[in-house]
Protein backbone atom coordinates (compact mmCIF):
# COMPACT_ATOMS: atom_id res chain seq x y z
CA UNK A 1 0.00 0.00 0.00
CA UNK A 2 2.92 2.33 0.74
CA UNK A 3 4.32 1.84 -2.76
CA UNK A 4 0.89 2.53 -4.25
CA UNK A 5 0.66 5.86 -2.39
CA UNK A 6 4.13 6.88 -3.56
CA UNK A 7 3.24 6.02 -7.12
CA UNK A 8 -0.05 7.94 -6.91
CA UNK A 9 1.77 11.13 -5.86
CA UNK A 10 4.21 10.78 -8.72
CA UNK A 11 1.33 10.12 -11.12
CA UNK A 12 -0.44 13.41 -10.39
CA UNK A 13 1.87 15.71 -12.43
CA UNK A 14 2.04 13.04 -15.15
CA UNK A 15 -1.75 12.90 -15.25
CA UNK A 16 -2.06 16.68 -15.51
CA UNK A 17 0.35 16.67 -18.43
CA UNK A 18 -1.58 13.79 -20.00
CA UNK A 19 -4.84 15.71 -19.71
CA UNK A 20 -3.43 18.72 -21.57
CA UNK A 21 -1.97 16.60 -24.38
CA UNK A 22 -5.08 14.42 -24.63
CA UNK A 23 -7.24 17.54 -24.86
CA UNK A 24 -5.40 18.52 -28.04
CA UNK A 25 -5.71 14.94 -29.25
CA UNK A 26 -9.45 15.16 -28.65
CA UNK A 27 -9.65 18.19 -30.93
CA UNK A 28 -8.17 16.05 -33.72
CA UNK A 29 -10.54 13.19 -32.85
CA UNK A 30 -13.50 15.57 -33.09
CA UNK A 31 -12.39 16.45 -36.62
CA UNK A 32 -12.42 12.73 -37.42
CA UNK A 33 -16.06 12.50 -36.33
CA UNK A 34 -15.65 10.73 -32.97
CA UNK A 35 -18.00 11.52 -30.09
CA UNK A 36 -16.78 12.06 -26.49
CA UNK A 37 -17.57 8.49 -25.40
CA UNK A 38 -15.71 7.01 -28.37
CA UNK A 39 -12.71 9.24 -27.64
CA UNK A 40 -12.81 8.34 -23.93
CA UNK A 41 -12.94 4.62 -24.69
CA UNK A 42 -10.15 4.89 -27.27
CA UNK A 43 -7.78 6.61 -24.86
CA UNK A 44 -8.80 4.26 -22.07
CA UNK A 45 -7.64 1.32 -24.19
CA UNK A 46 -4.78 2.98 -26.11
CA UNK A 47 -2.03 4.86 -24.28
CA UNK A 48 0.00 6.36 -27.10
CA UNK A 49 -0.41 9.92 -28.38
CA UNK A 50 1.39 9.28 -31.68
CA UNK A 51 -0.53 6.05 -32.26
CA UNK A 52 -3.90 7.62 -31.50
CA UNK A 53 -3.12 10.67 -33.60
CA UNK A 54 -2.23 8.43 -36.55
CA UNK A 55 -5.40 6.38 -36.02
CA UNK A 56 -7.65 9.45 -35.86
CA UNK A 57 -6.14 10.83 -39.06
CA UNK A 58 -6.65 7.43 -40.70
CA UNK A 59 -10.30 7.44 -39.58
CA UNK A 60 -10.76 10.93 -40.98
CA UNK A 61 -9.33 9.81 -44.33
CA UNK A 62 -11.48 6.64 -44.28
CA UNK A 63 -8.51 4.41 -45.08
CA UNK A 64 -8.88 0.60 -45.08
CA UNK A 65 -8.51 -1.16 -41.72
CA UNK A 66 -5.27 -2.83 -42.77
CA UNK A 67 -3.68 0.58 -43.36
CA UNK A 68 -4.90 1.78 -39.97
CA UNK A 69 -3.35 -1.27 -38.28
CA UNK A 70 -0.06 -0.85 -40.14
CA UNK A 71 0.33 2.85 -39.37
CA UNK A 72 -0.49 2.19 -35.69
CA UNK A 73 2.17 -0.51 -35.54
CA UNK A 74 4.74 1.79 -37.13
CA UNK A 75 3.86 4.66 -34.78
CA UNK A 76 4.07 2.43 -31.69
CA UNK A 77 6.91 0.05 -32.56
CA UNK A 78 9.17 1.65 -29.94
CA UNK A 79 7.07 0.05 -27.21
CA UNK A 80 8.37 -3.36 -28.24
CA UNK A 81 11.93 -2.27 -27.45
CA UNK A 82 10.79 -0.59 -24.22
CA UNK A 83 9.05 -3.81 -23.18
CA UNK A 84 12.26 -5.78 -23.67
CA UNK A 85 14.13 -3.32 -21.46
CA UNK A 86 11.38 -3.24 -18.83
CA UNK A 87 11.37 -7.04 -18.57
CA UNK A 88 14.89 -6.79 -17.11
CA UNK A 89 13.58 -4.58 -14.29
CA UNK A 90 10.81 -6.96 -13.21
CA UNK A 91 11.44 -9.41 -10.39
CA UNK A 92 11.54 -12.95 -11.86
CA UNK A 93 8.99 -13.95 -9.20
CA UNK A 94 6.44 -11.44 -10.52
CA UNK A 95 3.27 -13.17 -11.75
CA UNK A 96 2.14 -13.09 -15.36
CA UNK A 97 -0.94 -10.98 -14.57
CA UNK A 98 1.25 -8.19 -13.17
CA UNK A 99 3.49 -8.37 -16.24
CA UNK A 100 0.50 -8.10 -18.57
CA UNK A 101 -0.95 -5.11 -16.72
CA UNK A 102 2.39 -3.28 -16.74
CA UNK A 103 2.74 -3.98 -20.45
CA UNK A 104 -0.79 -2.77 -21.19
CA UNK A 105 -0.19 0.59 -19.50
CA UNK A 106 3.37 1.02 -20.77
CA UNK A 107 4.11 4.59 -21.88
CA UNK A 108 7.29 6.66 -22.07
CA UNK A 109 6.58 8.16 -18.64
CA UNK A 110 5.69 4.91 -16.90
CA UNK A 111 8.73 3.28 -18.48
CA UNK A 112 10.94 5.99 -16.98
CA UNK A 113 9.37 5.48 -13.55
CA UNK A 114 9.82 1.71 -13.70
CA UNK A 115 13.42 1.85 -14.92
CA UNK A 116 14.29 4.30 -12.14
CA UNK A 117 13.32 1.84 -9.39
CA UNK A 118 16.05 -0.23 -7.81
CA UNK A 119 16.67 -3.12 -7.98
CA UNK A 120 13.28 -4.11 -9.46
CA UNK A 121 10.09 -2.36 -10.53
CA UNK A 122 7.38 -2.71 -7.88
CA UNK A 123 4.09 -3.23 -9.78
CA UNK A 124 2.07 -1.43 -7.10
CA UNK A 125 4.21 1.69 -7.45
CA UNK A 126 3.33 1.76 -11.14
CA UNK A 127 -0.32 1.03 -10.37
CA UNK A 128 -0.43 4.08 -8.13
CA UNK A 129 0.83 6.32 -10.92
CA UNK A 130 -1.46 4.68 -13.45
CA UNK A 131 -4.57 5.07 -11.27
CA UNK A 132 -4.45 8.85 -11.67
CA UNK A 133 -2.69 9.35 -14.99
CA UNK A 134 -4.62 6.84 -17.13
CA UNK A 135 -8.11 8.24 -16.35
CA UNK A 136 -6.75 11.78 -16.89
CA UNK A 137 -5.60 10.73 -20.36
CA UNK A 138 -9.04 9.32 -21.26
CA UNK A 139 -10.94 12.29 -19.77
CA UNK A 140 -8.70 14.75 -21.58
CA UNK A 141 -9.54 13.18 -24.94
CA UNK A 142 -13.27 13.22 -24.18
CA UNK A 143 -13.14 16.87 -23.09
CA UNK A 144 -11.17 17.80 -26.20
CA UNK A 145 -13.83 16.25 -28.42
CA UNK A 146 -16.62 17.94 -26.45
CA UNK A 147 -15.01 21.36 -26.67
CA UNK A 148 -14.01 20.77 -30.28
CA UNK A 149 -17.69 20.48 -31.15
CA UNK A 150 -18.56 23.67 -29.26
CA UNK A 151 -15.70 26.15 -29.71
CA UNK A 152 -15.40 28.40 -32.78
CA UNK A 153 -13.51 26.95 -35.74
CA UNK A 154 -10.55 29.34 -35.35
CA UNK A 155 -9.97 28.35 -31.72
CA UNK A 156 -10.31 24.66 -32.57
CA UNK A 157 -7.74 25.08 -35.35
CA UNK A 158 -5.33 26.80 -32.95
CA UNK A 159 -5.74 24.14 -30.25
CA UNK A 160 -5.17 21.32 -32.72
CA UNK A 161 -1.62 22.62 -33.24
CA UNK A 162 -0.77 22.02 -29.57
CA UNK A 163 -0.23 18.29 -30.10
CA UNK A 164 2.33 18.98 -32.81
CA UNK A 165 4.04 21.37 -30.40
CA UNK A 166 4.48 18.43 -28.03
CA UNK A 167 6.05 16.36 -30.81
CA UNK A 168 8.46 19.22 -31.55
CA UNK A 169 9.38 19.37 -27.86
CA UNK A 170 10.30 15.68 -28.09
CA UNK A 171 12.47 15.84 -31.20
CA UNK A 172 14.26 19.19 -30.82
CA UNK A 173 16.42 18.37 -27.72
CA UNK A 174 17.96 15.19 -29.21
CA UNK A 175 18.40 16.98 -32.55
CA UNK A 176 20.52 19.62 -30.82
CA UNK A 177 22.77 16.95 -29.33
CA UNK A 178 23.12 14.71 -32.38
CA UNK A 179 23.79 15.82 -35.95
CA UNK A 180 22.59 12.49 -37.46
CA UNK A 181 19.26 12.85 -35.68
CA UNK A 182 18.93 16.45 -36.89
CA UNK A 183 19.66 15.35 -40.46
CA UNK A 184 17.07 12.56 -40.30
CA UNK A 185 14.45 14.92 -38.85
CA UNK A 186 15.01 17.45 -41.64
CA UNK A 187 14.86 14.63 -44.19
CA UNK A 188 11.60 13.42 -42.63
CA UNK A 189 9.95 16.84 -42.83
CA UNK A 190 11.15 17.42 -46.38
CA UNK A 191 10.09 13.98 -47.63
CA UNK A 192 6.70 14.25 -45.93
CA UNK A 193 6.06 17.61 -47.58
CA UNK A 194 7.06 16.30 -51.02
CA UNK A 195 4.77 13.27 -50.74
CA UNK A 196 1.82 15.35 -49.54
CA UNK A 197 2.37 17.97 -52.24
CA UNK A 198 3.11 15.89 -55.30
CA UNK A 199 1.45 12.51 -54.70
CA UNK A 200 -2.02 11.22 -53.90
CA UNK A 201 -0.84 8.94 -51.10
CA UNK A 202 -2.82 9.04 -47.87
CA UNK A 203 -0.96 10.30 -44.82
CA UNK A 204 -1.15 6.78 -43.34
CA UNK A 205 0.64 5.16 -46.30
CA UNK A 206 3.12 8.05 -46.44
CA UNK A 207 3.92 7.59 -42.74
CA UNK A 208 4.56 3.87 -43.19
CA UNK A 209 6.76 4.36 -46.27
CA UNK A 210 8.82 7.21 -44.82
CA UNK A 211 9.28 5.51 -41.44
CA UNK A 212 10.65 2.33 -43.00
CA UNK A 213 12.90 4.09 -45.53
CA UNK A 214 14.28 6.85 -43.29
CA UNK A 215 14.82 4.61 -40.25
CA UNK A 216 16.64 2.12 -42.50
CA UNK A 217 18.82 4.89 -43.92
CA UNK A 218 19.56 6.09 -40.40
CA UNK A 219 20.63 2.62 -39.32
CA UNK A 220 22.86 2.17 -42.37
CA UNK A 221 24.44 5.63 -42.49
CA UNK A 222 24.66 6.38 -38.76
CA UNK A 223 24.99 3.07 -36.89
CA UNK A 224 25.16 3.31 -33.11
CA UNK A 225 28.51 2.07 -31.90
CA UNK A 226 28.43 -0.45 -29.08
CA UNK A 227 29.86 0.96 -25.89
CA UNK A 228 32.60 -0.75 -24.00
CA UNK A 229 31.06 -3.04 -21.37
CA UNK A 230 32.98 -1.37 -18.53
CA UNK A 231 31.79 2.06 -19.70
Amino acid sequence: MEQFKKGFKVGIPIGLGYFAVAFSLGIIAAGAGLNPFQGFLTSLLVHASAGENAAFIAIKESVPYIQMVMVSIVANIRYVLMSFALSQKIDPKTSMIHRLILGFFLTDEFFALAIDQDPYCDPYYSYGAISFAAPAWALGTAMGILMGNILPARIVSALSVALFGMFLAIIIPPAKKSRPIAILIILSFTSSYILSRFTNLSSSIATIILTIIISSLGALLFPVKERDENE
